[in-house]
């Protein structure tokens, strides 16, 4: 089949979304991407909190909202009645895969356990993403990305040496726990496709808060000494750090001693490569304060296009350090296709970043905009469970939609 014509990797699977806020919705939103068919569920009159989370607002709806939750037909459903569960039931067990975000043993306290998904969904793969897993003495607790990144220690390693703990500029936590949950999930779908059951996996914000420690966790591991911040700098490689520059500030990363001697001839101190306190990556790192000062006094004449003309031509990583709104207009991620218009109907025609992912036989494809609340609610009843026109209408009126 060309290209042109193919489908998404996952054309035919379903894929329930009962998860809220960023961590469920990213994971459910890149199985979308691939050419999962998500069905969104969210509490009628309110839905998922961040449709709130604003300003900015597109025609009432936030852009956060508008951010996670492409290629996903949105439903409403009060959880909380005899019927609402019911029809909750019905729809896991049409499902390849649900995602939930709820707190430890909600689907357990609706009647939705081992027990019933082995007897009545035995295909269906469930992800719970908690906040701190299942075991544990705060394995009841709800979990908040800032207050993980706080209490992983990744708070600890942001910031100015001398300056306080900062968190990250996104919910950094939220977003990585989203990417291994549907890490998880295709290895489910994999593992199915030999044992022809589904399984229960399970994701936290705690345990992606240490798993993104990485090599400062091993650090630690390894020495005993606690980890410390390094500002823009790396624990364990020097010169990797932000100069300032004549009109800016630009990123340069040394990644081993034959690019070091190529950084300091063409800054014109080629003697650095002989010194023996920055001969090699081991003694820089000890003499850290010394070669930062004496790059930044050889940086700060020249400008940022200047140095990294320079720099990338001796095969030195390097790069400008942009803003956000310079990053999204530049040449890279329009080549990339990494923002896209999509039409809605509320907010109109509205920019939204593009899927990271490409796969060349069996391309991702944005096709549908984010819900609205509840917008095709009587469309997914009517279509996948069969419910006729006065059903809807009744359920409507008891409140259960």
């Amino acid at each position: 089949m060309p290209v042109a014509e193919s489908r998404g990797a996952l054309d035919g699977v379903r894929v329930l979304d009962l998860t809220r806020i960023l961590a469920g919705p990213t994971c459910a939103m890149l199985l979308g991407d691939m050419g999962a068919e998500v069905i969104k569920l969210e509490a009628p009159g309110q839905g998922d909190d961040t449709r709130g989370w604003g300003p900015p607002f597109l025609g009432g709806e936030s852009a956060y909202f508008l951010g996670t939750n492409r290629n996903k037909r949105g439903m409403t459903l009060n959880t909380a009645t005899a019927a609402g569960r019911e029809i909750l039931g019905a729809l896991i067990a049409k499902s390849d895969v649900v995602v939930e975000n709820y707190k430890t043993g909600t689907l357990e306290k609706w009647g939705f356990g081992e027990d019933w998904r082995s007897a009545r969904a035995p295909r269906t793969i469930r992800c719970a993403i908690t906040g701190y897993g299942t075991t544990g003495p705060k394995a009841a607790l709800p979990g908040y990305d800032f207050i993980l990144q706080a209490e992983s220690g990744l708070m600890s390693i942001c910031g100015e040496p001398d300056g306080e703990p900062m968190k990250y500029g996104v919910a950094i936590v939220d977003l990585v726990t989203g990417l291994l949950a549907c890490n998880a999930i295709l290895a489910a779908l994999q593992a199915r496709n030999r044992t022809g059951r589904g399984q229960r996996v399970e994701v936290s914000l705690h345990d992606s808060g240490l798993f993104m420690l990485a090599n400062v966790a091993s650090n630690h591991l390894a020495s005993g000494k606690d980890a410390r911040r390094f500002g823009n700098g790396h624990p364990n490689i020097v010169p990797y750090t932000t100069f300032p520059v004549r009109d800016g500030t630009i990123a340069v990363a040394v990644g081993n001693d034959a690019q070091f001697a190529r950084f300091a001839a063409l800054l014109g101190r080629a003697g650095w490569a002989s010194d023996p306190r920055f001969a090699r990556n081991a003694d820089r790192v000890t003499h850290r304060e010394t070669i930062e000062a004496l790059i930044r006094d050889a940086l700060k004449a020249g400008g940022a296009d200047h140095w990294i003309e320079q720099m990338k031509a001796a095969g030195i990583p390097c790069g400008r350090v942009n803003t956000v709104a310079q990053a999204l207009a530049g040449e890279q991620c329009a080549a990339r296709e990494m923002v896209r218009e999509l039409e809605h109907p509320a907010a109109g025609v509205f920019r939204t970043l593009g899927p990271p992912i490409r796969m060349h036989d069996t391309p991702v494809a944005i096709r549908r905009a984010p819900p609205l609340l509840g917008q095709h609610t009587d469309e997914i009843l009517r279509d996948e469970l069969g419910f006729s026109v006065a059903r809807i209408a009744q359920l409507r009126s008891e409140g259960v939609l």
